[in-house]
C-alpha cells in the first residue's frame, strides 16, 4: 500500500542495536523512504545494514569531542541537540524514544506519533538508583547532578505537549507515562524476532539464564537463589561489570559461561527446562524469546513480564512469578515450577511467543499511524 504522507523517523542516539534501534528497523521496512534523525550517528556498517543502510541526520553533538565512547556524559545538552534536528519537511514523524527524542519539535500542520520504551528514566523513577549507582548521590557533583536532572525532567514534561499519540511498549510503560506526563498511552508490544527460534519439547535437566551482568539485572540473585539449591543446575550466560561478584557467588552446580555467540545462546536456551528472569524490564525480549523455543519462564513479578508470561492458574500457562527479588523468594518459585511441571507444555510457550511476533508489529504500527493520519486530516477540514 502506497504512503499518501512523508515520514520522518527520530531517535536519541545511534550507538549500539539493541532494543530501540530493533523497533527502527521495523518501522524502515514498513516505510523504506522515510528520512532518518538523531543526535548522534556512530552504528558500526554491520549494525546499519539492520536498518536498511540508513544514515541519521544529525545534531551539533556528534562533533562533541569522544562523543561516541561519552555520550551519556553530553545527557545535559541532548534536549538541546534534538531541538535542533529540522523535520519540517515531513507530514509524520514518528519518534523511537527513551530519552530525548520525543521532544524534538513539529508544527500544528505535522502529526507526531512518539514509540515510548519509557520516560527517561534516570530522570523520572530511578533518578535516586542511578545516582547511587554512579555515586552521585552526595557532595557537590552529586548536588550538580540532581540539579541537572530536576531541570531535564521540566523539559521532558514540557515537550509531551508536542506530541499528538504516545505509544508505550507495554501497559506498564504506558502506566508510566500517564504517571510522569498525564497522557493517555496506546500499548504496541515491541517486536520480537520469534522466527530464529525454533520449537524444542525435549528438556534437559538445567535451568538457564543468560543477561548483560550489570546490577537491575539481578544476576547475582539468580545465582545465589541456586547455590542455595545444590542439587539443581543452572547455566548462565553473559558478561558486564557484575561478574566478578556473580563468580564469587557460584558453587559447583551453577556453570558461568560468560559472553557466548548468538548460537550458542538459543542453543541453551532451546534445551533448558526453565528460564530464569529476575530483572524488574519495561517489556524483557528474553523471556518471550525462551517461549518461542518452548521453554517454560520463571520470572520476577514486575513490569513487562506479567505481559508476557502466562502464570500458572490461568488457561495454557507458560511460566510462574516470584513475587519478592529475594533469594527465598525465588527458591519457592523453583519449587513451585518443580512440583507443576507438567502443567506447563512447549507448544503453549510457542503459541504465546507468537503474540510478540515482527510481523504482528509491523501490521499494527502501520494499522496504527494510518489510523491516526486519517483522523488527523479529518480533524484539519474547516466547515463553512
Amino acid at each position: 500500500m502506497e504512503n499518501n504522507y512523508s515520514v520522518g523517523f527520530v531517535t536519541d542516539w545511534l550507538v549500539t542495536y539493541a532494543g530501540a534501534e530493533k523497533v527502527l528497523s521495523e518501522l524502515v521496512q514498513i516505510y523504506p523512504d522515510a528520512d532518518l534523525y538523531s543526535v548522534i550517528d556512530f552504528l558500526s556498517d554491520k549494525d546499519r545494514q539492520k536498518i536498511g543502510n540508513k544514515r541519521a541526520i544529525t545534531s551539533f553533538a556528534q562533533n562533541l569531542p569522544r562523543v561516541k565512547k561519552k555520550y551519556q556524559n553530553y545527557l545535559p545538552l541532548m534536549p538541546l541537540a534534538i531541538e535542533q534536528l529540522d523535520v519540517s519537511a515531513h507530514d509524520v514523524v514518528l519518534s523511537s524514544s527513551h530519552a530525548v527524542a520525543k521532544g524534538v519539535l513539529t508544527g500544528p500542520d505535522q502529526l507526531h506519533i512518539s514509540y515510548v520504551h519509557s520516560p527517561i528514566r534516570y530522570a523520572w523513577d530511578l533518578q535516586h538508583q542511578y545516582l547511587r549507582g554512579a555515586g552521585l548521590d552526595k557532595g557537590l557533583k552529586g548536588s550538580l547532578a540532581k540539579y541537572l536532572l530536576h531541570k531535564m525532567r521540566l523539559w521532558d514534561y514540557r515537550t509531551a505537549k508536542g506530541v499528538d499519540h504516545f505509544i508505550g511498549n507495554s501497559q506498564f510503560i504506558a502506566r508510566r507515562i500517564h504517571k510522569v506526563y498525564g497522557r493517555k498511552a496506546d500499548v504496541i508490544y515491541p517486536p520480537v524476532n520469534v522466527d530464529r527460534f525454533m520449537l524444542n519439547e525435549n528438556k534437559e535437566e538445567f535451568y538457564f539464564t543468560a543477561s548483560r551482568m550489570v546490577p537491575y539485572k539481578r544476576m547475582d540473585l539468580i545465582v545465589e537463589a541456586f547455590a542455595a539449591m545444590p542439587d539443581k543446575k543452572l547455566v548462565v550466560i553473559g558478561d558486564g561489570s557484575e561478574m566478578e561478584k556473580v563468580k564469587r557467588l557460584a558453587k559447583p552446580n551453577i556453570e558461568i559461561l560468560g559472553f557466548q555467540d548468538d548460537a550458542t545462546l538459543v542453543d541453551y536456551m532451546r534445551r533448558a527446562k526453565a528460564f530464569v528472569f529476575a530483572a524488574e524490564e519495561d517489556f524483557g525480549i528474553s523471556p518471550v524469546e525462551a517461549q518461542a523455543c518452548g521453554t517454560p519462564v520463571i520470572a520476577f513479578g514486575k513490569g513487562g513480564a506479567l505481559e508476557t508470561v502466562r502464570p500458572l492458574g490461568v488457561a495454557q500457562p507458560t511460566g510462574l512469578f516470584f513475587d519478592a527479588q529475594t533469594v527465598p523468594s525465588l527458591v519457592a518459585a523453583v519449587e513451585r515450577f518443580e512440583q507443576n511441571r507438567d502443567a506447563i507444555t512447549a507448544a503453549d510457550c510457542r503459541l504465546n511467543a507468537t503474540k510478540f511476533s515482527e510481523a504482528r508489529f509491523r501490521q499494527e504500527m502501520r494499522q496504527y499511524v494510518d489510523a491516526k493520519w486519517q483522523a488527523f486530516n479529518e480533524s484539519k477540514q474547516i466547515i463553512y
